[in-house]
């Protein structure tokens, strides 16, 4: 395998009364889509601006294709950022914009127009290169942006929460084009965000981030089927998390005890003990009008207290039990005709295989 293009090694950042970095420790592959995920003020755009250089360094080390960074000022590193803001200046054309890098630090005269060319070429932007920034839509700013970090070919591209200021249909649009134009290009990408949906949709890996240290670091697929703790299954995707307490153990499973299901059995391949979480995704849960004809599967009889409609799918929200409360993704066809009825009684089943048992 090769080596990596950028190790995080033991990196601690401390600000007073608070630790914005958490002892982090990880590895980024050459060519990889790697995000940092996790929520506003976890720490991971400290942790991005570190590997930038633009902010001063805690303890531990930062490596970047081999190099050591302490000390390397930030206009000597292999990488390039693109901000939130886009901070493209108003008053220059697009390839004015993209060429400004090149010429503060003095890029030959004759290599810039190609080298800028290029760039804008590779965001689908060399059509306008003579507009201004108020001639373009917000989509279109954000890949001057990013045609103004890639022509300085960095070998790595530090992405800080690139498409927050996009709404939902373009933003939507532009991660897309993100992967594509990675894959394209062929350069580590690492992205700063807070959106669970932009992570699983465009990243190789996934780092979740909880108060400045990694709770995991996986692939999409196995980040929302295989959480390894309440905080990464609760943050990745819609869940139903249930309290519960182990009553024994076997090598099949455990048993125990959950408030508004009664006694259950599921699988887990590890120690349990105590309080655990019993998670479950909507989209694993039956809704029926009776009860299920299955004895091995879990169930609880509730009341349907609110229905969110989405067009092929309705989050259905039920109260069940001992103040138990799930929820099940529905399909929006013939069989669920006259079952979604806020106060209607029904059943929410699923199989043991598909809980998840969390013990942190």
């Amino acid at each position: 395998m090769s080596a990596p293009i950028i190790s995080i090694k033991n990196v601690t950042k401390r600000y007073p009364g608070v630790i914005a970095v958490d002892n982090v420790s990880f590895d980024i592959m050459p060519n990889e889509f790697f995000a940092l995920l996790g929520p506003s003020g976890c720490g991971k755009t400290t942790l991005l601006r570190m590997i930038a250089g633009l902010e001063t360094s805690g303890t531990g080390e930062i490596v970047v294709d081999g190099q050591n960074m302490d000390g390397v000022p930030a206009n000597q590193r292999p990488v390039n950022m693109v901000f939130q803001s886009y901070a493209v200046f108003p008053h220059m054309t697009v390839k004015d914009n993209v060429a400004y890098g090149l010429k503060v630090t003095g890029v030959p005269a004759s290599e810039i127009a190609p080298r800028v060319e290029e760039a804008l070429e590779m965001v689908q932007m060399a059509a306008m290169a003579d507009r201004k920034p108020d001639q373009l839509s917000g989509g279109q700013r954000q890949r001057v942006a990013l045609a103004r970090a890639l022509v300085k070919r960095p070998k790595v591209l530090l992405l800080d929460e690139p498409l927050s200021a996009l709404d939902a249909k373009l933003r939507e649009h532009m991660q897309l084009e993100l992967a594509r134009l990675q894959q394209a290009i062929g350069i580590t990408f690492i992205i700063v965000t807070h959106d669970q949906d932009e992570a699983l949709s465009m990243a190789d890996r996934i780092a979740v981030i909880e108060k400045g240290a990694v709770r995991q670091i996986a692939g999409p697929e196995e980040l929302y089927e295989k959480p390894r703790s309440r905080f990464v299954a609760d943050f990745i995707g819609k869940i139903n998390l249930i309290d519960a307490e182990v009553t024994g153990t076997s090598k099949s499973g455990i048993t125990c005890t959950a408030k508004g299901l009664g006694k259950v059995v599921v699988p887990h391949d590890g120690a349990a003990s105590g309080t655990v979480s019993l998670a479950v995704r909507p989209e694993k849960l039956n809704l029926s009008a009776e009860a299920p004809a299955s004895k091995t599967d879990i169930s609880a009889r509730g009341v349907i207290r609110d229905v969110a409609y989405y067009g092929d799918v309705s989050n259905v929200f039920i109260a069940c039990d001992d103040g138990l409360e799930l929820a099940v993704n529905v399909q929006n066809d013939r069989a669920a005709a006259g079952l979604l009825e806020k106060g209607k009684n029904v059943w929410a089943s699923w199989h043991p295989d598909d809980t998840l048992v969390l013990t942190e």
